[in-house]
């Protein structure tokens, strides 16, 4: 599969076989953790840990997983730029569990006095504020069922809505020159399903924007923006992210983010895309 089918392919799995990682599975997933890269520069670090699946895990939000025997813990810093990092690298953990054929599903809470918790020191700074299963689907229960429906979790908002041409009062073109990238980001999964993102086109740059809807709105943002630069990737574009001064005003409600260039046509593209490439 390439990483647009990948992309497509992912979807939140709460219900598991029970069987643990094969260690095979385990260094190869290892591997995309040491492997996956950002541009934000956040304090980020990506655990794996084995579970007992017959722990009680409720009343937490994470009661909903079942069957699942392998964790992923996320230490992330407090800052704009670590949630940025944690979305943006952790989503590549993600799509390559998918590409595995294994299931994940991105959950924070509180994990104090959890067995999450226990056992293990974070760097300075750092807090344990995410974790997901990974591990072989299993069919999923009714609960799985009922909360798919209940967040609208294969709804996503009309890209018409989302994303626009050099103003915010025109829509842009889905068949446009980032397009596809952005239908890529698009499908990105977020805390209730709430899409916090928005993108405006102007010539060579994207200026990315947000509504804040939730504690998790900048981390939904990375896992978005990965989506993006992946599928900006495999189409053989070159470009970079950064932020920009004179960036164009966004209606009441809107935050402004990032920008992203595509240095593709440009002289200097080998230079400008140093900051991630």
């Amino acid at each position: 599969m390439n990483i647009t089918e990948i992309i497509q392919k992912r979807h939140s799995v709460r219900t598991y076989d029970t069987h643990p990682l094969t260690e095979e599975e385990k260094a190869e997933l290892i591997s995309a953790v040491d492997t996956a890269t950002d541009p934000f520069g956040g304090q980020v670090t990506i655990r794996l840990r084995s579970v007992d699946p017959a722990n009680d895990f409720k009343p937490s939000t994470y009661g909903v997983i079942k069957g699942a025997a392998d964790y992923f813990l996320i230490g992330i810093g407090s800052d704009e730029a670590s949630a940025l990092s944690a979305g943006f690298r952790f989503e590549q953990v993600v799509l390559k569990a998918t590409e595995m054929g294994l299931g994940t599903c991105w959950i924070a809470a509180t994990f104090r006095g959890t067995v999450f918790s226990r056992g293990i020191d974070w760097p300075d700074g750092q807090q344990l504020r995410i974790v997901s299963p990974v591990g072989r689907p299993h069919r999923p229960r009714l609960l799985e069922r009922v909360t798919r429906m209940t967040f609208r979790s294969d709804k996503r908002m009309p890209f018409e809505t989302l994303f626009f041409d050099k103003d915010f009062n025109t829509p842009l073109s889905p068949e446009g020159r980032f397009a596809e990238a952005l239908r890529m980001l698009r499908l990105a999964p977020s805390s209730t399903n709430s899409q916090p993102w928005r993108a405006l086109v102007d010539g060579d740059c994207v200026h990315f924007y947000y509504q804040l809807k939730s504690p998790l709105s900048i981390l939904d943002c990375g896992i978005a923006l990965s989506h993006f630069y992946l599928a900006q990737q495999a189409s053989g574009a070159i470009g970079r992210f950064y932020k920009e001064a004179g960036h164009p005003v966004p209606p009441e409600g809107l935050k402004y983010l990032y920008s992203y260039i595509d240095t593709s046509d440009s002289d200097t593209s080998d230079d400008s895309a140093e900051l991630f490439c």
